[in-house]
């Protein structure tokens, strides 16, 4: 049994807020099993490394013994966006929901632990409330109160129509933690106004106000913007082992840290001792990058393919096994977009594709390795001031940066 300081240290690693880090000790030291609730959109799921740091902190809680709750927002998704102005909020059908769901499965639980996790469904609850029980609901906060949070304000301040659905929303998301009779409730920063009205809510209802812990937004590759399947700077925890690892080891050393703290289990101690080992030259920032790489590519595959990932990499990258009379040529001036390469232009510039449309071909199809690793993106990490190696086929060229 770890003391509650031991708990709160693993717990809190990597948090960007804690309220409050008292009640979490007192509930702690009651030593029963929390409920630990994260509210997920029913939309299908496509997760990258930057929606798990919120899964591997509900994987903190399940380890020293709480149940953790994937909550499914299927009440509101069944609706979308009423007003019809946002079209990437379209109402979604039971069928589609219950496809999302077995996706979320099939994925977060290469992190969560089944046997302590409840995957549940807020229409459970919201659909059994009446128009009494809403407006009852709704004459528990103020619209003074809503209208606090940034984004109300600033359209309110510009004039920019706020419906009133969307004021319902911070609503029927407190509601859910009164339903669950939720201790903790994770998100990231951007909810941190919304799982505070649960604690408001929860103490009308008359229970515990729950904890609020959120979590930062993790950085891209580029280690500049936050990680985003649109701006190419992702990685895909259905990718393949080697493309993994390979993205993985083009982050910089300074970003490396970041990844430590967010994307594993290692406590704040080791992850410090690592970084000291590194500045006092005991140990290589690519060793402990590559330590990094196998330890993430071991937790959506296997160990055994995180072994093979790094030796792939080592073998093609590090070692340089690669045709002796390969080409090296410059980097085209219109391939680098934004801190990015594009992949369809470079092949195209570079002669390893006839035309762009020919590329896109190609990387669909799985014939293109950067790096020693198969890409099938449009869009690389920028490696400015080293070199990329770019095979397509029998065909290589090793691309300046």
């Amino acid at each position: 049994m770890l003391s509650v300081d031991e708990q709160i240290r693993y717990l809190t690693k990597g948090l960007a807020e804690l309220i409050r880090e008292e009640e979490l000790r007192e509930r702690l030291a009651e030593g029963r099993p929390l409920r630990v609730k994260a509210g997920f959109d029913p939309t299908a799921p496509d997760l990258h490394l930057g929606h798990t740091v919120l899964l591997r902190k509900m994987k903190h809680f399940q380890d020293l013994g709480h149940q953790v709750i994937f909550l499914i927002g299927d009440g509101t998704g069944r609706i979308g966006d009423p007003t019809g102005r946002n079209a990437t909020r379209p109402p979604m059908s039971r069928e589609e929901i219950e496809r999302n769901a077995e996706t979320y499965r099939q994925q977060v639980f290469k992190i969560l632990d089944p046997a302590r996790t409840e995957i549940r469904f807020n229409s459970e609850w919201l659909d059994a409330l009446t128009f009494e029980d809403l407006i009852r609901l709704c004459a528990r906060y103020t619209v003074a109160r809503l209208l606090e949070r940034d984004d109300f304000a600033k359209r309110f301040r510009e004039g920019t129509p706020i419906s009133v659905h969307e004021l319902l929303y911070p609503l029927a998301q407190a509601y859910d933690s009164v339903a669950l009779r939720a201790d903790v409730e994770l998100g990231g920063t951007d909810q941190k106004f919304n799982l505070l009205v649960g604690r408001e809510i929860q103490k009308d209802y008359g229970q515990p106000p729950q904890i609020v812990a959120t979590t930062p937004l993790l950085e891209g590759l580029d280690g500049v913007q936050k990680m985003s399947k649109s701006l190419g700077n992702y990685v895909g925890i259905t990718e393949p082992p080697e493309q993994m690892f390979a993205k993985l080891m083009s982050i910089s050393d300074e970003l490396m840290w970041r990844y430590w703290e967010l994307l594993t289990d290692l406590s704040v101690a080791e992850i410090a001792s690592l970084r000291r080992q590194v500045e006092r030259g005991q140990r290589h920032p690519m060793e402990v990058k590559m330590e990094l790489a196998r330890t993430i590519v071991a937790d959506f595959h296997s160990r055994e393919e995180a072994e093979r990932a790094a030796e792939e990499f080592t073998r093609v990258v590090r070692r340089g096994e690669i045709p002796s009379d390969i080409e090296t040529v410059p980097l085209p001036p219109d391939v680098r977009v934004g801190g990015e390469l594009r992949v369809d232009k470079l092949l195209a510039r570079i002669g390893l594709a006839d035309s762009v449309s020919d590329a896109v071909r190609k990387l669909k199809a799985g014939a293109v390795e950067i790096n020693g690793a198969r890409y099938s993106d449009l869009r690389y990490p920028d490696s400015a001031g080293s070199f990329v190696v770019v095979r397509v086929g029998r065909k290589w060229k090793r691309v300046a940066c």
